[in-house]
């Protein structure tokens, strides 16, 4: 990618330097088996408020059953599947204004919107070849991560690629990651775009899972969507399975609050078995993450669009100890920044 590199100090240099290009990294693909969740959170004590999180803006609104089952609001749903279009026309607009502002620069367009990709470094422990679309074809890569990823350099991951992250918050109605405060402050400051993501308990009121993710997770402007992680976890101790239908109804309840709340219409992040046995075909108007570590996306959920792909869960980076989940924006570069813009701007919730 090029790049336009600033005037040097006039006390030491009048020339203007030239742009520079950066390279991509050695990009290897993985395998991880696909198998339940065995992640699992340490129970932390409600807080009496919502949790502060370095001071940042936040806007807690109280949330009623009336509230929750009338509220229309947030960004509208992206339609996935950028690499043969369907942008939000919201979205689309603002990013070509930009563009047709600075036509000579393209770099103005990520300089407006907050900073620039950064090509991938990533390694995995598990090299496979996916065939012919592999994610060293997509422009955009990013990480999830929780507690289990310990102690991260965010600086040191920015530069390996992470443009953006979805930090694991809460599961059920009562476990917060221990990590979560610290990573939302800190992958903040070192430049990702950065959401939040609750693993869903079936054996849970949907509404209590809700208001425990609210309480949280701060309504913050230029936050990604929240998400809504839903999958088969054989380390539960919830072994019952729900129906198709309550199924469906339980991630509505939990998806419409969290819309009245933020703003902002919810991501289903899943896995292919869950998918096949309760959202294949649902929820054509939300933007799907899809778990794929085996195959292309279109592969495994033939016909669903999608926002992110979820290709690995043991990569290797720079800045972190242990393995860690790769994704990437199904889109160009320009793309990435047209969703941002439109996904990350809050409809009110007063």
């Amino acid at each position: 990618m090029r790049s336009v590199v600033l005037l040097a100090s006039v006390a030491l240099c009048a020339v203007v330097m030239a742009g520079c290009s950066s390279t991509s990294g050695i990009d290897s693909l993985g395998l991880d088996r696909l198998k339940p969740s065995k992640e699992t959170t340490s129970s932390i004590p409600r807080p009496e408020a919502p949790v502060d999180v370095a001071g940042e803006p936040e806007r807690i609104v109280p949330l009623t059953e009336e509230v929750a089952a009338m509220a229309d609001v947030g960004a509208p749903a992206f339609k996935p599947n950028a690499l043969v279009g369907g942008r939000e026309a919201r979205a689309a607009d603002a990013a070509e204004k930009v563009a047709l502002a600075k036509p000579d620069k393209p770099a103005a367009i990520t300089a407006a919107m907050g900073g620039r990709v950064q090509r991938h470094r990533f390694r995995d422990a598990k090299p496979i070849n996916f065939g012919k679309v592999s994610p060293k074809d997509y422009a955009v890569h990013g990480v999830d991560v929780s507690r289990w990823q310990g102690e991260i350099d965010w600086h040191t991951l920015r530069s390996q690629g992470a443009n953006f992250v979805y930090i694991k918050a809460t599961d059920g109605g009562d476990h917060l990651d221990p990590m979560f405060k610290k990573n939302w402050r800190e992958s903040h400051k070192a430049g990702l775009k950065r959401g939040a993501y609750h693993f869903f308990y079936w054996c849970r009121v949907a509404s209590e899972q809700a208001d425990w993710f609210i309480r949280n997770v701060p309504r913050v402007e230029g936050a990604l969507p929240p998400v809504i992680d839903v999958e088969y976890n054989g380390q539960s101790k919830c072994k019952y399975r729900l129906s198709r239908a309550k199924t469906i109804e339980k991630m509505q309840v939990f998806m419409d609050r969290l819309e009245a709340h933020y703003g902002q219409r919810p991501v289903i992040y899943t896995a292919p078995d869950f998918y096949e046995d309760n959202l294949k075909g649902e929820f054509k108007d939300y933007p799907f993450w899809l778990r794929s570590v085996a195959a292309h996306p279109s592969k495994r959920y033939p016909g669903r669009d999608f926002v992110f792909w979820q290709y690995s869960g043991s990569g290797l980076s720079q800045g972190v100890n242990e393995k860690i989940d790769l994704n990437v924006f199904n889109g160009t570069e320009k793309q990435w920044w047209a969703w941002v813009s439109g996904a990350t701007s809050m409809a009110s919730a007063d």
